[in-house]
């Protein structure tokens, strides 16, 4: 992996004033362009929305920004995504090691089903360069993790026990605190609450919002409501193309694109 995407963010080269940048980015599925010559940034320690129509391309393009999507097969990208000022896409650069910067929660909860919550949460700090982390110290990290997460309290007691034997909203808190566990500097949420009850989607947008004290959060969401009541900024999405992004105020109360409105009135979509 290059050194530069180790160093802090303000140590970072031009475009550090962004946490991520794409530029010119597009995604192919084989011959298929799912997403479309996006270029787009993402202000430090804000939380982006990404909405827009089922199939239009937001968990593609989601999954760009920590180079998940070269992980199916047939798929390529071009253009560049800039993490402080650094290319994801350069030569030498470790996907897996960008994903402990760049971290990422599904739509579905995925606990490890053989591991226990505490290996769970302590999963990626196994795959982290140099000397592992003591076992005292790894406890630090999980509580801390769970903390942030807003599990701790429910789940302190059940540590040992395993991650499949909680609540699919706890279930999904324990996928959020391993991806916190390495400290990111930016969190990628994919439809983060599609398949949980209402209390604990109350849950994690709370959590949503509190990240961006310490992050950046980059959330692709199909509720409208979500987005408004979470984010900083919003992204509308449509077919492929990036339409436009605006501060979620204006974008829900007077959208620059006819596109945009037609969506966020529910004429379409």
């Amino acid at each position: 992996m290059t050194e530069a995407l180790l160093l802090p963010p303000e140590a970072a080269g031009p475009g550090a004033s962004f946490a991520m940048r794409t530029e010119g980015l597009s995604a192919y599925f084989g011959e298929t362009r799912a997403v479309h010559d996006v270029t787009l940034d993402f202000p430090a320690n804000e939380v982006t929305a990404i909405i827009g129509p089922s199939g239009c391309g937001k968990s593609t393009f989601l999954r760009c920004l920590n180079r998940m999507h070269e992980t199916l097969p047939l798929t390529r990208v071009e253009g560049r995504v800039l993490f402080h000022g650094q290319d994801i896409y350069a030569d030498g650069v470790d996907p897996i090691s960008l994903r402990r910067h760049v971290g990422m929660v599904f739509q579905r909860p995925t606990p490890f089903p053989t591991m226990s919550i505490r290996d769970n949460v302590a999963a990626g700090l196994r795959v982290q360069p140099g000397p592992k982390p003591s076992r005292a110290r790894v406890d630090e990290i999980v509580e801390r993790a769970l903390r942030e997460a807003a599990l701790w309290d429910e789940v302190k007691d059940r540590l040992n026990s395993s991650a499949t034997g909680i609540s699919g909203g706890q279930q999904q808190r324990v996928c959020i605190a391993r991806a916190l566990a390495t400290s990111p500097h930016v969190l990628l949420l994919d439809e983060p609450t599609a398949s949980l009850d209402p209390i604990s989607t109350q849950k994690v947008e709370e959590l949503v919002y509190e990240l961006r004290k310490t992050m950046t959060v980059i959330i692709v969401t199909h509720n409208m409501q979500q987005a408004a009541r979470v984010s900083d900024r919003t992204a509308f999405m449509l077919s492929g193309d990036m339409v436009e992004v605006a501060p979620t105020g204006v974008m829900f109360t007077a959208p620059s694109d006819p596109r945009t409105e037609a969506y966020i009135t529910g004429r379409f979509g």
